[in-house]
């Protein structure tokens, strides 16, 4: 049956092919006002391939968010259903001359397929079209596809999705395919992703800015200030020093030097921060890093004490612990830390929940079969990720019955959010490749 699947996986390839590179060429950037049309345009594209494939289908929102597709289609009587889902929208391509070619122009170099949403997430929707595309109306399943629309800027109205649409929503099993592999050639299943909390803060000392010639050596400044507040937030060997955080253990899995050097970008002679194996300080354990500050820029600058400073902090929790207590442990921490009475201001900017699933029972068993069979016997690991999805945990909380199944299709040199970001074309084949047989195997089991 494996060599069928196989063959009929590598028949519908051109065709799919063809189907996710016209979805590329739609410029559908969730974060972009001005292209809403082509969010929207995209969903109808995202509508009209399901359609093609015998499925009902329909486009849905909710409180004005981004357009998603739902698409239904029957499989045998009693059989199990499945819910496949991916997002159509896709990040900000920022300056085309970081690009090596046109970000919305697929182009194949090598062996990747170049272009924004070629691999995030557009190659999910793929993913599940061919493998549905396999069976044809034989389907083995029933399959319920969910093609949300604003992943990409934090699926605000998913929730409202979810509860609006339960129904047509409810899954035996639920295949997220927004992840990712451990390497080319070596399969994975997602069954971790840190937490995040975004808050901005601002540091003041003074009511208006003042000649620091008059005024320094007696007024803190607040760039001083806030530089003293950023300090404190980690100890001496880069761990997060705010008190009250969870960790916990990671996967026993070797990540070596020369791969985390390579993937990162880190630049030579840089030392690591933190204490613990390196996939705990990467998945398990809490990080901080500040993404932006408000300060008057080098050129330019006088000589004159600011009396504000902004700083944004990004807050990434462990499985385990939960946004509510990380605001709480991070503002105290701040209060704590302010030196010189100055006043700090903190603003929640968003949280999305940190994730844990017992990828254990029949579901994962199907999968881990489907994946060493489409990877020649490669078994796959499973794998934390230090980025967020926090909708997953919305998932888990909406259909606790259900198994979820967290995949994809980026590889550690995909570049998702970047540029030149690209799909491996030869473990696109294999993921197809890895789905269709999990839906066979849901099916006979």
């Amino acid at each position: 049956m494996s060599d069928d699947l196989k063959a009929r996986v590598q028949s519908v390839l051109p065709a799919l092919r063809k189907d996710l590179e016209d979805l590329v060429r739609i410029e559908s950037v969730s974060a972009d006002p001005a292209r809403a049309g082509e969010v929207q345009r995209s969903a109808e594209a995202v509508k009209a391939l399901f359609d093609a494939e015998g499925f009902t289908s329909e486009i849905v929102s909710e409180d004005g968010g981004a357009p998603a597709v739902v698409a239904h289609k029957k499989g045998p009587e009693g059989a199990p259903t499945v819910l496949l889902y991916a997002h159509h929208d896709v990040q900000p391509e920022n300056d085309h001359a970081d690009w090596d070619s046109p970000p919305f122009e697929p182009t194949e170099r090598g062996d990747r397929l170049y272009a924004r949403g070629a691999a995030d997430d557009k190659a999910g929707i793929a993913a599940h079209l061919g493998a549905v595309r396999v069976f044809g109306d034989d389907l083995p399943v029933n399959v319920v596809m969910f093609i949300e629309g604003e992943e990409e800027v934090g699926s605000e109205t998913l929730p409202a999705l979810l509860a609006q649409h339960q129904e047509a929503l409810r899954a035996d099993v639920i295949v997220i395919a927004d992840s990712g592999n451990w390497d080319i050639g070596v399969p994975a299943l997602t069954t971790s992703l840190r937490g995040l909390v975004r808050m901005d803060i601002e540091v003041r000392t003074l009511t208006h800015a003042v000649h620091s010639g008059m005024w320094g050596g007696l007024v803190p400044d607040s760039l001083m200030a806030l530089s003293r507040v950023l300090t404190s937030l980690h100890d001496d060997e880069g761990n997060v020093a705010i008190a009250g955080l969870h960790s916990g253990p990671a996967a026993d899995v070797d990540y070596p030097e020369d791969r985390l050097r390579a993937e990162s970008g880190a630049a030579p002679g840089i030392e690591w921060i933190g204490s613990g194996s390196a996939v705990e300080r990467l998945w398990t354990k809490p990080a901080l890093s500040i993404t932006g500050l408000d300060a008057p820029q080098v050129a330019g600058a006088s000589n004159t004490l600011v009396p504000a400073a902004r700083a944004r902090l990004s807050l990434r929790i462990a499985p385990g612990d939960t946004t509510e207590n990380a605001v709480a442990r991070l503002t105290e921490h701040l209060e704590a830390h302010v030196p010189w009475g100055a006043t700090l201001t903190t603003t929640v900017v968003d949280t999305g929940e940190a994730t844990a699933i017992d990828a254990t029972g029949p579901a994962y068993d199907a999968a881990r079969a489907a994946f060493a069979e489409a990877w020649d016997g490669t078994e796959p690991i499973d794998m934390g990720v230090g980025g967020s999805i926090p909708f997953i945990a919305e998932f888990l909380e909406a259909f606790p019955e259900a198994s979820v199944l967290v995949t994809g299709v980026e590889d550690p040199d995909t570049r998702a959010h970047g540029a030149n970001e690209g799909l491996h074309l030869a473990e696109f084949e294999r993921v197809v490749l890895a789905e269709t047989l999990l839906l066979a195997k849901l099916g006979s089991a």
